[in-house]
C-alpha cells in the first residue's frame, strides 16, 4: 500500500476498531491471550480485528494491508519475531498507535510489552535445584528468539550459582510445539547418560515431552521431573498436573489494549518498555530427590 493511501486513510474519523496480528491462535497460550484482548475491548466498545498470520510473512502482510484499509485506529502485534521484513512496513503507518505484545520489534515509535523470560528461567531452574536436582537438562526454543535465549541465559545462571555444570548434549531445540518437545524428549532419553529432571521452555513442548516419556515406559515425575512455561489453561489438567512457569496472560491482555487506547486517545507517554514479571506454580511433575 502506497504512504498516500496509508495518509489518506488515517484522516478518517476513529472506528472503533482495533487490529491484532497474531502467530497463532491454535497455541493456548496466544489463544488465551487473544481471549483477554477481546474481551477488555468489548468492555471498552471497540472491536476486535484478528490475523492469524501462522508465521508467514506473507499473511501478516496481507492481515496489515487489509486493516489499514478498514482504518483500524490501532495496532496490536503478537507476531514479531522471525517476521522483521515484514514489520519494516511499519514506516507506512505514519501516525498509528502501535503495541507489540512479545519480543522481537526495535523501533523507538512502538510501545513494547515483554515477558522477563530471563527471570523465569531462573525461577524454573532454582525450583528443581531446590528440591535435590543436579542432572538438569533444558528443551529450549528456536535459536536467535528472545525469550528462548533470555530463558537460556536464566537456566545458565542458576546453574552456575549452584555451581552444576551445564550439559550441551542435555540443551534439545525445539519449535514451541508439542512435536518438537517429543522429538527433543526422544532424543534425550536415547542418550547413554540421560538427565532426570528438565525445564522445558514452554507448555506446549512440555505435554510434548510428557508423552514421549510415557511412551518409552517411564513415569514423571518419578523418572524425570519437569518444570514448563506459560502456565497455559490445560497444564493444571495433565497427568501429572504441570509445574510451570506463569505469564500473566490476562493482565498482558488488558495492559496491552489500555496502552493501545492511551495512545489513540493521545496520552503522551515516555516510557516504550513494560517488563512483566512470571512467577512459578507448583504441581505435580516435579519430586524431591
Amino acid at each position: 500500500m502506497p504512504p498516500s493511501l496509508v495518509a489518506r486513510s488515517l484522516k478518517v474519523k476513529e472506528t472503533n476498531s482495533i487490529g491484532m496480528l497474531v502467530t497463532t491462535s491454535s497455541n493456548p497460550f496466544f489463544a488465551e491471550v487473544v481471549r483477554g484482548v477481546e474481551r477488555y475491548c468489548f468492555e471498552q466498545g471497540y472491536n476486535l480485528m484478528l490475523g492469524n498470520t501462522e508465521g508467514q510473512s506473507e499473511t501478516a502482510l496481507s492481515y496489515l494491508k487489509m486493516m489499514l484499509r478498514k482504518r483500524v485506529d490501532g495496532l496490536l502485534i503478537m507476531c514479531s519475531e522471525g517476521q522483521q521484513e515484514v514489520f519494516k512496513q511499519l514506516d507506512w503507518l505514519d501516525n498509528l498507535p502501535v503495541v507489540v505484545m512479545d519480543w522481537g520489534l526495535d523501533s523507538d515509535r512502538v510501545d513494547l510489552i515483554a515477558d522477563n523470560s530471563h527471570l523465569g528461567g531462573y525461577l524454573a531452574t532454582r525450583h528443581l535445584i531446590a528440591l535435590g536436582h543436579r542432572d538438569i537438562g533444558c528443551i529450549m526454543g528456536p535459536a536467535g528468539r528472545a525469550p528462548a535465549t533470555q530463558r537460556l541465559a536464566g537456566f545458565e545462571q542458576a546453574m552456575g550459582e549452584a555451581q552444576l555444570t551445564v550439559r550441551p548434549e542435555w540443551l534439545q531445540a525445539g519449535e514451541f510445539d508439542c512435536a518438537s518437545g517429543f522429538n527433543a524428549m526422544q532424543t534425550l532419553l536415547a542418550q547413554p547418560e540421560r538427565p532426570i529432571a528438565l525445564f522445558v521452555f514452554n507448555d506446549m513442548m512440555a505435554m510434548g515431552a510428557i508423552s514421549a516419556i510415557h511412551q518409552a515406559g517411564l513415569k514423571v515425575p518419578e523418572d524425570i521431573s519437569l518444570v514448563g512455561y506459560d502456565n497455559v489453561e490445560l497444564a493444571q489438567y495433565l497427568s501429572p498436573p504441570l509445574t510451570t512457569i506463569n505469564q500473566p496472560k490476562e493482565a498482558l491482555g488488558r495492559l496491552a489494549v489500555t496502552r493501545l487506547l492511551a495512545r489513540i486517545n493521545g496520552q503522551q507517554i515516555e516510557n516504550r518498555l513494560i517488563t512483566l514479571e512470571p512467577d512459578l506454580v507448583i504441581r505435580q511433575s516435579c519430586r524431591r530427590l
